[in-house]
């Protein structure tokens, strides 16, 4: 099968049904574009179901579909210490893949300007106008895909070389217990109650839905993943141990690892062929947090689209973003910082609806500063100054999404 389009966008994820929804709602008297989205079937190649987490002012267009959300975050202490913190005018929001698909299912099924076809892709190759995507269709039947653009989400098989690479790799139960046991106001943000690991941090993670019913989840930053047991047996003792939620079952699972590096991510692969999403440095590297960033990326592509403009992907997160996320996770990864009294610090002395501002990259400079005086200044300081000597190497280990 050959087909063509002003347009392709390979992986339906985040990124690409984010970019897709943009382009079947083309605003008055902007440039229609048509737009092919290539997506991978039932199976083995198709990413698991997952769960991202954002937080924005109000509506948003996406709120039909949300799971839930809430207005207060908490951070707990190692010592059980908890920072409460209100953050309206924002709500922090949950999103399940699934949802999301089953809303855009309708808009791109109803829209003249988005077709989707269920292919694995295999290579994307350019040529002197455009580029050609390969693949296979979910009958096996080869399909071919001439564009005049391509937008590839798909991680990349390899990370680009980084001075620091760690890992948020984490496991989920999705808990519904016999009795109230969670705060249907509250998500834990980050439980430090946990038993801490000899490098990087760990903590407990909990979006309740009911006070019978949450998302919980055993997460730790480090070099290595864990084998599935152990990410269970860790989820059993903060489950029974630390959270005390008593006769419980597990309705489903998940689990993830986001590379949390100061990778310089490229855009661009081709002349005419972009990578968008996490694979184009969405994922913003202290926090494992995606989703916002690639809301950013993919209406400034569908705008530039629109505009019969070149559209590079922008950069997930501003310079001075990306230079202190590098700070930090060098300072983490070489135990300049105690992790978790480190981020108990922030959410204890820099107002909630700031630190949220800042960890998008959208606080201003005077705000970023004031966050700055919050943290260790010496161990931050001697990471700054060391980071320019770390030569940049190839990573090993998983590729992941974000949050």
């Amino acid at each position: 099968m050959e087909l063509e389009s002003d347009v392709a966008v390979v992986g339906a994820g985040a990124a690409g049904l984010s970019l897709c929804l943009r382009l079947a709602r083309p605003p008055a008297g902007a440039r229609r574009v048509t737009a092919l989205l290539l997506a991978a079937p039932p199976g083995p190649s198709r990413a698991a179901r997952r769960t991202w987490c954002y937080w924005e002012a109000g509506a948003g267009p996406y709120d039909a579909a949300l799971t839930a959300s809430w207005q207060r975050l908490r951070v707990r202490s190692g010592d059980g210490r908890a920072v409460d913190a209100a953050i309206a005018p924002l709500r922090y929001k949950m999103l399940r893949s699934d949802a999301f698909e089953a809303l855009a299912g309708p808009v791109l099924a109803g829209s003249p300007w988005v077709r989707r076809v269920e292919a694995v892709v295999e290579r994307v190759e350019s040529v002197p106008v455009g580029a050609l995507v390969h693949g296979r269709l979910a009958d096996g039947g080869p399909v071919t895909v001439r564009a005049r653009w391509v937008f590839d989400s798909r991680p990349p098989e390899r990370l680009p070389p980084a001075r620091t690479t760690l890992l948020q790799h984490f496991r989920g139960w999705f808990v519904r217990t016999r009795r109230p046991v969670f705060d249907p106001d509250t998500v834990e943000l980050m439980d430090f109650r946990t038993p801490q690991p000899a490098h990087g941090l760990s903590f407990g993670y909990v979006l309740p839905t009911s006070a019978h019913e949450a998302l919980v989840e055993y997460t730790e930053f480090s070099r290595h993943v864990l084998g599935r047991d152990a990410y269970d047996r860790a989820l059993r003792h903060y489950t029974t141990r630390i959270l005390a939620a008593g006769e419980h079952g597990i309705t489903a699972c998940e689990q993830g690892v986001i590379p949390m590096t100061d990778a310089d991510f490229p855009r661009r692969t081709g002349a005419s062929v972009f990578r968008i999403g996490a694979a184009a440095g969405a994922t913003r590297p202290a926090t494992g947090y995606a989703f916002s960033a690639m809301q950013r990326q993919t209406r400034a592509v569908a705008a530039a689209l629109h505009a019969g403009r070149r559209p590079l992907p922008p950069r997930g997160h501003p310079a001075r973003a990306r230079l202190m996320d590098a700070v930090l996770l060098h300072a983490l990864d070489r135990g300049r910082v105690d992790g978790p009294a480190f981020f108990t610090r922030l959410f204890a002395r820099v107002p909630a609806p700031r630190l949220l501002r800042f960890l998008d990259g959208r606080a201003s400079l005077p705000e970023d500063l004031s966050v700055g005086l919050r943290v260790p200044v010496g161990a931050m300081l001697g990471s700054a100054l060391a980071l320019p000597f770390v030569p940049r190497r190839p990573p090993a280990g998983p590729d992941g999404g974000g949050r």
